[in-house]
């Protein structure tokens, strides 16, 4: 492999971590194998600290594609617990609101779901990298700010019901679910997703597990860990410095 001239990298996004965080030590550890002091490293898709999954990451000259990459469909394996919100729309800030969700039951979810494929407007979360005024909403959300955010027009190709626990919820006593697979165009906010999804149920929700499982033809299967790809380099780069 040639880091300089250009490599395109597979990684699984490791839980916690910032899709910076992770450019940021593809970086450090090519530049110490490498012996360089800089390489130019981006990736084609940010991914939330609380998700994991596929993200591309080019190096060198193939940065060049990073746009290519961005506009390829993608596929995500998400959990939502039903009749409760939060700000943030998952586990990053506690719930702040509790609703009726007695009412909700596997119909009523998969005829929900129907609403929301193709093209569709979305309205971007609080917390999120967009920008207002030349400030990340985010920054301003956890100051307290009030936000108003424009909608936009994306497009759900595919929106599947994979699980649910609604009918068993009585007997186990354990907060409702669904896990949903969604197929998605650039710019959609899965977290954002869930938030209509509840209000769509007359109800609430919000995010508790995130997987993005693919990127246009690139699956799980084909990224390695940051792990991997460290004990890689130790034992197959050294030939190419």
């Amino acid at each position: 492999m040639n880091f300089q001239e250009g490599e395109i990298l597979y990684f699984n996004k490791p839980l916690y971590w910032t899709s910076f965080k992770l450019v940021n030590e593809v970086r450090y550890v090519l530049c110490k194998a490498l012996k360089i002091k800089k390489l130019k490293v981006g990736h084609a898709g940010t991914l939330d600290p609380l998700a994991t999954g596929v993200m591309i990451i080019c190096t060198g000259k193939a940065t060049k594609r990073i746009e290519e990459f961005q506009h390829l469909s993608k596929e995500y394996i998400a959990t939502l617990q039903l009749g409760a919100t939060t700000p943030s729309f998952d586990l990053e800030t506690e719930i702040d609101e509790r609703f009726a969700y007695a009412h909700i039951d596997e119909a009523q979810v998969q005829e929900t779901l129907k609403q929301f494929i193709g093209e569709i407007r979305q309205v971007p979360p609080m917390f999120s990298a967009c920008k207002v005024q030349g400030k990340r909403a985010y920054e301003m959300a956890r100051k307290g700010e009030h936000i108003e955010l424009e909608s936009k027009l994306l497009v759900i190709d595919e929106l599947e019901l994979l699980e649910h626990n609604l009918n068993k919820r009585a007997e186990t006593q354990e907060e409702p679910f669904i896990k949903i697979r969604v197929v998605c165009s650039k710019g959609t906010y899965i977290r954002a997703l869930a938030r209509d999804i509840g209000l769509a149920l007359d109800s609430g929700a919000h995010l508790t597990a995130l997987v993005r499982s693919r990127i246009g033809e690139i699956g799980l299967d084909d990224c390695r860990t940051i792990e991997e790809f460290k004990k890689e380099l130790e034992e197959q780069l050294i030939q190419n410095i």
